[in-house]
């Protein structure tokens, strides 16, 4: 099969409300994408008949999957299966890209093909679209990357508390993704930590290219990062913290790239933050004795860190005793969420 620049993978369910707008802003990017539509076992409605019309209208740049459901780990995990794009980036079905700003990043891309000089990872920003009061607010990263060069992680400058590589920011090199072992857990939600996290120590080289690309449609009642949601699901955020404190050695990690381990060190204490203070709103002795037996796992794993972590970083807010202190953590986590609009 003919190779493609990009691969767009796509992943859908029950999405035909809202997928078109998403498929049709990546279809500007034109014949030398890919776009792959995962029909994730939708049953609800047309999105299987949409995805089938999108290919055959687009044969050259649209494929349709259609799969058993398996969660939206496992419509990443089959777009880099089937990937023939050069490089690879998730779209999730309700959210779309900017079209000038694909432009100049395909552009780009092709210029790193033309050259022979691949990078490993293209970083762009990204808009969070708010849905509930109409405002915008976007991500950027012109304080931690140097733009209009390649570079690598000795490079990078300081990222702020608000501020993380997410899978919205991020285009990986295809090949890289699929030697670095990746593979998302199946029916699990917020798997797109450990996209973004898992493959980072196998980056050697990058590229910050300063427009704003994906744009993140938050505000939805049943959308995976909603309050109530996430208390709801808040199993599945520990699973994901506790794959992705396996994943690496970060003192290892920040031996070979000290600013990498400190990067990786910080986006794993927000995980385990976001863990402890869903269990905490959930308030229930299970959810405090799952949140206790987490802390534990990672004391295990390494126990330098579980220090760090517990008393000397983000998390600490988290772990604050007695039932006043529980509050005010909850209190503070939805001061900060004001503040930054993180979700």
């Amino acid at each position: 099969m003919d190779q493609k620049l990009i691969t767009f993978a796509v992943p859908c369910y029950n999405s035909a409300a809202y997928m078109e707008h998403c498929v049709d802003t990546l279809l500007q990017g034109g014949d030398d994408i890919e776009i792959i539509l995962v029909d994730d076992g939708s049953t609800k409605d047309d999105t299987p008949v949409i995805c089938d019309r999108y290919a055959a209208e687009h044969p050259d740049i649209v494929r349709a999957i259609h799969q058993p459901n398996g969660g939206h780990g496992e419509g990443v995990n089959q777009g880099i299966r089937h990937a023939r794009g050069i490089y690879y980036k998730v779209v999730d079905s309700d959210d779309w890209v900017d079209v000038p700003a694909l432009r100049q990043v395909l552009d780009k891309l092709r210029q790193f093909v033309r050259d022979d000089k691949l990078v490993d990872l293209m970083i762009a920003n990204y808009v969070y679209e708010h849905v509930e009061d109409n405002t915008q607010k976007v991500m950027a990263y012109r304080n931690v990357f140097p733009t209009g060069r390649v570079f690598g992680w000795d490079h990078i400058g300081h990222f702020r508390p608000s501020q993380y590589l997410l899978m919205h920011s991020v285009i990986y090199r295809t090949q890289l993704l699929r030697d670095c072992g990746l593979e998302l857990p199946k029916h699990t939600f917020y798997v797109d930590n450990i996209f973004v996290y898992q493959p980072l120590p196998y980056v050697k080289n990058m590229y910050y290219l300063d427009v704003d690309l994906y744009r993140y449609f938050i505000g939805r009642a049943d959308q995976s990062v909603n309050e109530s949601v996430m208390i709801g699901r808040v199993d599945q955020q520990v699973r994901v913290t506790e794959l992705m404190i396996g994943a690496h050695d970060l003192r290892q990690v920040g031996a070979q790239h000290r600013k990498l381990g400190k990067y990786m060190f910080n986006y794993l204490a927000m995980m385990m933050a976001i863990s402890s203070i869903f269990l905490t709103m959930d308030g229930s002795p299970e959810a405090l004795g799952k949140k206790t037996r987490l802390w534990e796992y990672l004391r295990t794993v390494d126990r330098g860190l579980y220090h760090r972590m517990k008393y000397r970083a983000l998390p600490a807010f988290t772990n604050l005793p007695t039932y006043q202190g529980r509050r005010l953590s909850v209190a503070l986590y939805r001061l900060a969420r004001r503040i930054y609009k993180f979700n």
